[in-house]
């Protein structure tokens, strides 16, 4: 006999609804589009379904294999979209994820060397995570290859993620009421650093402002 699901706490109640009908269909369409070039929210699908998992509503080993499956076909449709179309494709439509010409000349003597490792860990990381099978494909690096790491790639992101989202499920509780008790600490630490950012690049536009204003002044002189 199964133990009972748990109640999602606050607002994460108002995601019962939409992950108790569209869970695994939801999880395999967000995660294959994430991993072939779409900037959709497939890692937070990864995550929320493992937590609903963690928490009784959802069967755990289902939203892995389905993660798993769907980031291994996403990346090598990627792959595929690059090899068949190469440079047209990136020319053509590659800004809209993020991959120009200028990165995608950067890209090719790094891949030649490190392609393998970057496709393992690409996942990780937002933007690569939707294009590195693109560039693969693009970069020409062997298709037995890029298979091996992609599988690796596609095996430790969603056993990482999805661990992390069931063990906080099944203490959802516990967990909601810590990120709820320090939101306000994390907004201000946040927005301390928000600020220093600018702060920096503000003191940084000024300092190069004066170095030009220097080299006029000596080409004037």
């Amino acid at each position: 006999m199964s133990a009972p699901a748990t109640p999602l706490p606050g607002a994460l109640a108002g995601l019962a609804p939409l992950l108790d009908h569209y869970g695994y269909l939801a999880v395999a369409l967000l995660v294959l589009l994430d991993n072939c070039g779409i900037p959709v929210p497939g890692q937070t699908i990864l995550i929320l379904a493992s937590v609903y998992a963690g928490s009784g509503h959802l069967d755990f080993a289902a939203v892995l294999v389905i993660a798993f499956a769907a980031a291994t076909l996403g990346n090598s449709l990627g792959y595929l979209i690059g090899s068949t179309g190469g440079r047209a494709f990136v020319h053509r439509w590659g800004r809209y994820v993020l991959l120009t010409p200028a990165r995608m000349e950067r890209a090719d003597g790094f891949f030649a060397k490190h392609g393998g490792k970057v496709v393992a860990v690409a996942r990780f990381v937002d933007g690569l995570r939707q294009t590195n099978g693109i560039i693969a494909g693009t970069t020409e690096m062997p298709w037995r290859r890029f298979a091996v790491f992609n599988v690796i790639g596609a095996a430790l992101w969603t056993g990482a993620w999805g661990t992390f989202g069931y063990v906080a499920g099944a203490n959802i509780g516990a967990v909601y009421r810590t990120a709820i008790r320090y939101q306000l600490w994390f907004a201000i630490g946040l927005g301390i650093l928000v600020a220093a950012l600018l702060v920096r690049q503000v003191v940084r536009y000024r300092r190069r402002r004066r170095e030009d204003d220097a080299g006029d002044d000596a080409n004037d002189g």
